[in-house]
């Protein structure tokens, strides 16, 4: 079905683990062609009556690794749905002892280990220049909505963590791990920028949960494996996908944020 026929408001991402999202009525496939080229598989339906997008960010079958996946690509079709809201879910390793293998924890800052990876949309020329603000990375509206869901299903959700985003796809070694601890990061994973960044770009509202997965390396007692990260993804996905859903129903439906005038005061004018 071609993306012109169809509408959401709302999309929800899904990262290692969330390939699928079986909540959606009337779900249907979408194919849509970018001018940074074509998404993964993208379904809309509806939930908690509102339409909604769904987008696994490694494809169904992780057939996509973190440093490859096309971000500008998979934001620019969720804005050509009409998406002013995501939701998006990370697995993240952790470096913060209070927060454990299992918990869910909000994301409220990052720091940018990446290296190679297309920034922004913006690079000069026709497009021009943009300097996006960035100081509160996630939408506060939407953290809220989180927030009160996880309170409403009695969750545990740890409402701030600050975010480590590496190149990937390996994991992180320890002395790696002891910097970015020493810089005050709480969790490390390969995703999250510039996916948000990316998002505020093009003023869309944009927050994420970290499903903790694993103590990071050098805290963990042992090897780091990719099929750890499955098992305690498995194991959440129901309450993720739980605590999306009654988030999708708190999100007020007008914008209330300054997420969508996020290009006031940062294109460049020569």
């Amino acid at each position: 079905m071609g993306g012109d026929r169809v509408r959401a408001e709302i999309a929800i991402i899904g990262g290692s683990g969330l390939y699928a999202l079986d909540l959606l009525e009337g779900a249907r496939e979408v194919t849509l062609e970018t001018p940074y080229g074509r998404p993964p598989e993208l379904v809309v339906g509806r939930l908690g009556g509102r339409e909604v997008a769904f987008m696994p960010r490694h494809g169904r079958g992780h057939t996509v690794p973190p440093h490859l996946v096309n971000y500008r690509a998979n934001l620019w079709a969720l804005r050509e749905l009409g998406v002013t809201r995501v939701l998006a879910t990370t697995a993240s390793g952790s470096m913060n002892r209070r927060m454990r293998p299992g918990e869910l924890a909000l994301l409220h800052q990052f720091v940018d280990f990446t290296k190679q990876r297309a920034m922004t949309f913006y690079e000069g020329g026709e497009k021009g220049v943009v300097h996006v603000d960035v100081t509160e990375p996630y939408c506060p509206e939407l953290r809220r909505s989180l927030l009160e869901a996880a309170k409403e299903l009695k969750l545990k959700l740890h409402p701030r963590a600050t975010y480590a985003c590496t190149e990937g796809p390996r994991f992180e070694t320890a002395a790696e791990i002891r910097a970015m601890r020493r810089l005050g990061c709480d969790l490390v994973g390969m995703t999250n920028v510039p996916e948000c960044v990316l998002a505020r770009e093009l003023e869309l509202c944009y927050a994420a949960v970290a499903v903790i997965t694993n103590f990071a390396a050098g805290i963990s007692r042992g090897k780091l494996t990719h099929a750890e990260v499955a098992e305690l993804m498995a194991a959440s996905a129901g309450r993720v996908k739980a605590l999306l859903a009654e988030a999708v129903a708190r999100i007020p439906e007008k914008r209330s944020c300054g997420c969508g005038r996020a290009l006031e005061g940062a294109v460049v004018k020569v």
